[in-house]
C-alpha cells in the first residue's frame, strides 16, 4: 500500500501530556525511519527539548516541520487531536513510519486509530 499521508488521531481523554513518556522515541524513530537523523546529537535534543515544552504545558507539539523528504506534523484541527506523516509523494514508507509509530504510541498506552491520505478531507472540514 502507498500512501502521501499517514494519519495518527487521537481517541478518548487525550491530552497532548500523554505523550511525555514516547515523544522522544516516537521523534527518534520517524528521524530514522526517514533517513533524517541529524548528524550531531545536540540538534536533536534541541527537537526534542522544543517539543516536550509544549507537551508538559499540554499544548499542540511542532512535531518536525522541517525541509526534506517527510514531515511529522500536529495540525490544529477544532474537535480532533491527532498527528500526520506526510511525504511530498505516495509512498510506502509513510505506512512503514505510521505504523511504527503506531507501535510506539500503544506501548505507551496512548489510544489511537490510525488512517491514510485523509490531509483533503482535514482541510475541507
Amino acid at each position: 500500500m502507498k500512501a502521501q499521508t499517514g494519519h495518527i488521531v487521537f481517541k478518548g481523554q487525550f491530552r497532548y501530556r500523554n505523550l511525555s513518556k514516547s515523544f522522544e522515541e516516537l521523534l527518534r524513530a520517524f528521524l530514522e525511519e526517514t533517513d533524517q537523523m541529524p548528524d550531531e546529537e545536540d540538534i536533536l535534543q534541541m527537537f526534542i527539548r522544543l517539543n516536550m515544552m509544549d507537551i508538559t504545558k499540554n499544548r499542540k507539539p511542532e512535531g518536525y516541520n522541517r525541509r526534506g523528504r517527510m514531515r511529522l506534523v500536529f495540525p490544529l484541527i477544532e474537535g480532533r487531536r491527532e498527528m500526520y506523516v506526510r511525504a511530498d509523494v505516495k509512498t510506502t514508507q509513510v505506512v512503514r513510519v505510521t505504523e511504527r509509530l503506531s507501535k510506539i504510541l500503544k506501548k505507551a498506552g496512548v489510544s489511537h486509530s490510525i488512517a491514510y491520505d485523509q490531509l483533503k478531507t482535514l482541510q475541507e472540514s
